[in-house]
C-alpha cells in the first residue's frame, strides 16, 4: 500500500467518523466555544498589552530589560 493510499484511507476514516457522530458534534461545538471564551477572557483580563502606546525605542528598551532581568534570576525562581 502506497503512502498516498494510506493517507487517503485515514482521511476517509475520520470523515466517516465525524459524519456519523450523534453526540460528538454538539460536544465539539461546546469545546470550541469554551476555548474561544476562555482565551478571550484571559486575553482581556490577565494579559495586559505592555508594549501598547510605546515608541520603537521604548519597546526595544523594555524587551531588553525584561530579558536581562529574567536571565539574572536564579534558576529555581524562573520555573
Amino acid at each position: 500500500m502506497r503512502l498516498t493510499e494510506k493517507a487517503s484511507a485515514v482521511v476517509r476514516f475520520y470523515i466517516d467518523g465525524f459524519r456519523n457522530m450523534t453526540w460528538g458534534r454538539p460536544l465539539w461545538y461546546v469545546i470550541i466555544l469554551k476555548l474561544i471564551i476562555l482565551f478571550a477572557v484571559l486575553r482581556v483580563f490577565f494579559f495586559e498589552p505592555v508594549l501598547a502606546g510605546k515608541t520603537e525605542a521604548q519597546k526595544s528598551d523594555h524587551v531588553g530589560s525584561e530579558l536581562v532581568d529574567r536571565m539574572s534570576m536564579p534558576s529555581d525562581v524562573r520555573e
